[in-house]
C-alpha cells in the first residue's frame, strides 16, 4: 500500500492534492485526552495522514466510557487509554508514527511535552489543563485547538494562531478570563454521545484546515453548538489578556486537578472490601470519617472532619485502630488522607476509592 493509494480521496481534492497531504505527513500533534473528545480526534488525525501523534492520557478504560469512546471495547475494559488508542492507531494508519505518555500533563511536564510540536490539541475533561495547555502555548507560541463540552452544548476555537502581522489570535482568556470553579465535568453533568462526537470533529477540522492552510479556521471566535436545537453561533473574540499577563499567571497558577492524581493503591479501601468490614463484628469495625459536612452516606459516620479546616495536628488518632476517610467522589478523601499520613505515617488511614458514589 502507498500514500497516494490510501489517501486518494482526499488527494483528489484540488484545494488538498500532493501538496497539502504533504503537509499533514509533516505536521505533528499532541492530543492530550485520550476519552470522548481525544480518542475520536487522535484517529481521525491519523486516518488524515498527519505525520506524528503523541497521545497523553493517565487514565483507564472504564465501562461508564463505553458509550462515547466508540475505540474502545469492552475487552479493554481496566486498560491504558493511551496505550490502547496508540495501538488502535498503529493498525489502522500506517503512515502515522503515534507515540503515548501514561501520566498527567503537569505545570512541570508541559513545556517538555509541547516543545517538539507543531499544534496542540485539547481533548481535555478538567478546567485546570485547560487553563494550563493554553497559558502553556500562549508563552511558548503554539496553536492551541480548544473543545469542551457541557451536556447538550458544544465549544470549539482555534486559539493562538500565529496572523499574518507576526501577532496571534485569541486565547481561552480571552473568552474566559479567570477559570470557574462550579462548573461540574462530564462524569457529573453527564453528556450525549452525538455531541462528544460533533465536537471532536469539529476540532479535526481545525486542525486540517490550519495545516494546509484552506478554509477559514474559528480563530478570534468561539462556535458553541447545541445538539438539541442544532443551533449554532460564534462568539466574537478580542485581544484582551496579554501574554506577560499569561506569563505571570502561569508563574503564580498551580493549575492543580485532584482527578488527575494517581492515587497510592497502599492509601485505598475498595468498597467490596470496606462493605465486608462493616458487617463483621462492632469491635473490628473501622473508624469512619467523612470530611465533607452533610454527606449522604448509606452507614454511619463516626466523625467529621471538613477537608476544608482540616488541621492534621488536631486529629489524635487511637492505637491500633483504622481509619477510613470518606467523600463524594474519592478526591477529598483521598487529599485528606495523604496529609494525615504524613503526620502519622504508621496508623492505618485509608480513602474509600470512588467515594460514596462507587459504594
Amino acid at each position: 500500500m502507498n500514500k497516494e493509494e490510501l489517501f486518494k480521496r482526499q488527494i483528489t481534492l484540488s484545494e488538498i492534492g500532493k501538496v497539502g497531504q504533504q503537509k499533514l505527513q509533516n505536521t505533528s500533534v499532541l492530543v492530550v485526552g485520550c476519552g470522548g473528545l481525544g480518542s475520536p480526534i487522535a484517529v481521525l488525525l491519523a486516518t488524515s495522514g498527519i505525520g506524528k501523534l503523541h497521545l497523553v492520557d493517565f487514565d483507564t478504560i472504564d465501562v461508564t466510557n463505553l458509550h462515547r469512546q466508540v475505540f474502545f471495547s469492552l475487552d479493554d475494559v481496566g486498560k491504558s487509554k493511551a496505550a490502547t488508542l496508540a495501538k488502535f492507531i498503529e493498525k489502522r494508519a500506517p503512515f502515522t508514527e503515534v507515540i503515548f505518555t501514561e501520566k498527567p500533563i503537569t505545570k512541570s511536564n508541559v513545556f517538555e511535552l509541547i516543545s517538539e510540536i507543531d499544534i496542540v490539541i485539547d481533548g481535555t475533561d478538567s478546567l485546570p489543563t485547560k487553563y494550563l495547555l493554553n497559558d502553556a502555548c500562549v508563552i511558548k507560541k503554539k496553536p492551541l485547538v480548544y473543545g469542551s463540552l457541557y451536556k447538550f452544548d458544544g465549544y470549539v476555537s482555534s486559539f493562538n494562531v500565529a496572523q499574518e502581522d507576526g501577532s496571534y489570535s485569541a486565547n481561552l482568556r480571552d473568552a474566559f478570563p479567570k477559570m470557574a470553579t462550579d462548573i461540574p465535568n462530564c462524569e457529573e453533568a453527564g453528556t450525549l454521545n452525538s455531541i462528544v462526537s460533533l465536537i471532536a470533529v469539529q476540532q479535526v477540522n481545525e486542525v486540517l484546515k490550519l495545516v494546509t492552510g484552506i478554509g477559514k479556521p474559528l480563530t478570534n471566535e468561539l462556535l458553541i453548538y447545541n445538539s438539541l436545537q442544532n443551533s449554532q453561533l460564534k462568539m466574537k473574540l478580542q485581544k484582551a489578556v496579554s501574554k506577560p499577563d499569561i506569563e505571570t499567571i502561569f508563574k503564580n497558577e498551580t493549575y492543580f486537578d485532584a482527578s488527575c492524581e494517581i492515587q497510592h493503591p497502599d492509601w485505598l479501601i475498595s468498597a467490596e472490601d470496606l462493605k465486608k468490614e462493616m458487617s463483621g463484628r462492632a469491635e473490628s469495625r473501622p473508624i469512619i470519617i467523612s470530611v465533607l459536612e452533610n454527606l449522604q452516606t448509606p452507614f454511619k459516620v463516626d466523625k467529621i472532619l471538613p477537608i476544608q479546616r482540616l488541621n492534621a495536628a488536631e486529629f489524635h488518632p487511637q492505637e491500633n485502630k483504622k481509619y477510613v476517610l470518606v467523600c463524594q467522589k474519592g478526591i477529598s478523601s483521598y487529599e485528606a488522607t495523604k496529609q494525615l499520613k504524613e503526620r502519622f505515617p504508621t496508623t492505618t488511614i485509608l480513602s474509600l476509592a470512588g467515594g460514596i458514589n462507587g459504594y
